[in-house]
């Protein structure tokens, strides 16, 4: 994939899915590769969706490939704080879109693992989801060479 060409790129999180709706949605979607971007993800509160358990079930399910990205997960410490409601959602976004230009992510990641790629996170929906964020920072970073799509 050059630099020109736009990589589609989705989002989905686990909770409030059960495991067919979640597999499905996936399936569906035509996405070749979960990209997993927690903090956390071998909580046992992850039911299915905690990371060996993950990577077996959709490969078998879905065929689809199962990758770790730890440069798009945020910090423990501001999550805390907002997950705590110590800080807003406003304050948590700035924090986490320059956590990302910090670690200079537009540059380390190769949009050909993004094309067909869904980001995976535990919120349900994407409004306050850091993958939103990542996925939108990369789509100005890349001059728009990122199509979004969110599934829920």
């Amino acid at each position: 994939m050059t630099n020109q060409e736009v990589a589609t790129a989705f989002s989905i999180g686990f909770t409030e899915k059960s495991a067919e709706r979640f597999f499905t949605l996936l399936r569906g979607a035509g996405v070749t590769r979960l990209i997993d971007v927690r903090l956390n993800n071998t909580s046992q509160l992850a039911g299915f969706a905690k990371k060996e358990d993950l990577r077996f079930f959709v490969k078998e399910i879905c065929s689809i490939d199962y990758v770790e990205v730890g440069d798009l997960a945020p910090e423990p410490g501001p999550l805390k704080e907002y997950k705590n409601k110590l800080m807003d959602w406003q304050r948590y976004e700035d924090l986490y879109l320059n956590l990302l230009a910090r670690r200079a992510v537009e540059k380390k990641l190769d949009r050909s693992l993004l094309n067909g790629g869904c980001l995976l996170c535990s919120e349900h929906k994407p409004h306050q989801c850091h993958r939103r964020l990542a996925l939108e920072y990369l789509k100005q970073q890349w001059d728009g060479g990122l199509n979004i799509k969110h599934l829920y």
